[in-house]
């Protein structure tokens, strides 16, 4: 009888393992399908204003509208996803990537491309969806490691994505890269139903749109100006009156939210120091993440003719930089463990100190291919840790019925980092040249300068980490008690 009972235990078990990885597995594929989404476009850049009968200017909103839909969507998406349901939104925003790449792929000219990447856009929601679903159907022990890999898909992909990107668009038509990538997603969108059960943890109430419109109105401003500044000039009307109007709008919807009896974000919750240091430390490890990838592809295929490029085709960048995905693979279960024994501030920490190592190396160590790759690698381990570190910290403290809003804030935190670096980055390479016949070239000073900015960034990001108050104990058995407290 005994033996009976164990046997049918031990099968409920078995059955309980298979479907928690089963669920771990399908979102992290999925995370790992939005990060190809953003990498997506990069080998067409220079082919773009052709492709689309257009001027490289224009062409640019091609990235922006991604930008731009994933920042407006992001809190929305994750605030409905609390209130009715994490596994219906996630359906949604795979729906709506799988909608935008249909209209890419049939897309000959600017505004139906747009279009479409602006529907794959919504997808960026993808990421803290699956965190937030994590919590609450995960047991604590493998809540840790899940979350790490789940945080770390971003990097993943599109470390991943870049060559595979590369390799299609230079030997078959480029729509085949959106045909493609929407098939993977109607397959991950089919796993969903399938593997994914829908959270019983939601909160109701009724959905703030006044904050929603404010919100999202402020951050178009602000990203719009940012992304589009270096286009326009810095010092122009329209980017100062963007940015002006940014922190204008932003200013009145948080006094608005403060007094909001349901608001889109809890601004008290936001402000609890964890969350607070956290979601700024986000912004800084954002930039410090974007800066590398803006600078090291280019570093690898500048012409040798300059002196410090190293000559590489695009597929062969995108070849280099895959170790620094299997990097991210196997450090995010060393940063889950670290996390449990020591903290997810530790790994933070720790991970911020790695990437300004990386950074540090890049000062010193660009004249071979294989030391862009180490360079690549350490950088990519870092983001691994605090990609990891940052939504631990988050849920730690934040009541269940806020989980999605909470990790949706803080994915958009890290985009207007990256957003920051593309900026910042782009100024520091457009005015540090060298003239190569017709051509004008970022010059190494400028790659240097670029290594010192994203190290400074990480270590900043470091000291912000500091700042976090520090707990006994690890992120598992915190997060398992449900309604944490600050």
């Amino acid at each position: 009888m005994s033996a009976t009972s164990l046997t049918g235990h031990e099968k409920g078990s078995a059955t309980g393992s298979s479907r928690t990885r089963g669920v771990i597995a399908v979102l992290c594929i999925a995370g790992i399908l939005v990060a190809l989404m953003q990498t997506l476009v990069l080998p067409l850049v220079s082919e773009l204003p052709v492709l689309l009968h257009t001027s490289a200017s224009n062409a640019s909103w091609v990235f922006t509208s991604t930008l731009l839909a994933g920042a407006v969507a992001t809190p929305v998406i994750t605030r409905l996803a609390d209130m009715y349901g994490k596994r219906r939104m996630l359906l949604l925003s795979l729906t709506l990537l799988i909608v935008g790449s249909l209209v890419c792929a049939l897309s000959e000219s600017l505004v139906p491309m747009v279009i479409g990447r602006a529907l794959q856009g919504f997808g960026i929601g993808v990421i803290p969806l699956g965190i937030s679903i994590m919590r609450d159907e995960l047991p604590p022990e493998r809540l840790g490691a899940a979350m790490a890999l789940m945080s770390s898909s971003m990097g993943i992909g599109g470390a991943l994505g870049l060559p595979a990107a590369a390799a299609v668009a230079q030997y078959v038509h480029w729509h085949v890269l959106f045909w493609a990538s929407g098939g993977l997603a109607l397959v991950v969108l089919a796993l969903v139903i399938v593997l994914v059960p829908e959270s019983p943890v939601r909160s109701g109430g009724r959905f703030d749109l006044v904050g929603a419109f404010g919100l999202c109105t402020g951050l178009i401003c602000l990203l719009l100006g940012v992304s589009k500044g270096g286009d326009w000039g810095w010092t122009s009307g329209v980017t100062l009156g963007l940015l002006g109007a940014a922190v204008l709008v932003l200013l009145v919807w948080g006094w608005y939210e403060l007094r909001a009896r349901e608001p889109l974000v809890d601004l008290r919750t936001t402000a609890r120091r964890q969350v607070l240091m956290t979601n700024l430390a986000s912004v800084v490890v954002g930039f410090a993440m974007y800066a590398q990838a803006l600078v090291i592809p280019q570093l690898l295929q500048l012409p040798t003719a300059t002196g410090y490029g190293l000559g590489q085709s695009m597929l062969a960048a995108g070849l280099c930089l895959l170790p620094g995905g299997l990097v991210m693979v196997l450090v995010s279960s060393l940063s889950a463990r670290i996390s449990a024994a020591r903290g997810p501030r530790a790994s933070l920490v720790t991970g911020c100190l790695v990437i300004v190592c990386g950074y540090a190396m890049g000062l010193g160590m660009t004249r071979e291919v294989w030391q862009i790759m180490v360079i690549s690698a350490v950088i990519s381990a870092g983001i691994a840790f605090t990609y990891a570190a940052m939504p631990a910290l988050i849920m730690s403290v934040v009541p269940t019925s806020e989980t999605a809003a909470a990790n949706g804030l803080n994915s958009l935190m890290r985009s207007i980092g990256t957003s920051t670096a593309s900026a910042v980055i782009g100024v520091v390479l457009s005015h540090m040249i060298v003239h190569l016949g017709p051509s004008s070239l970022p010059s190494m000073a400028g790659f240097r300068t670029s290594f010192v900015i994203g190290g400074g960034a990480a270590l900043l990001a470091a000291l912000l980490a500091l700042a976090i108050p520090r707990r006994r104990t690890g992120v598992a058995p915190v997060l398992a008690g449900g309604n944490a407290t600050g």
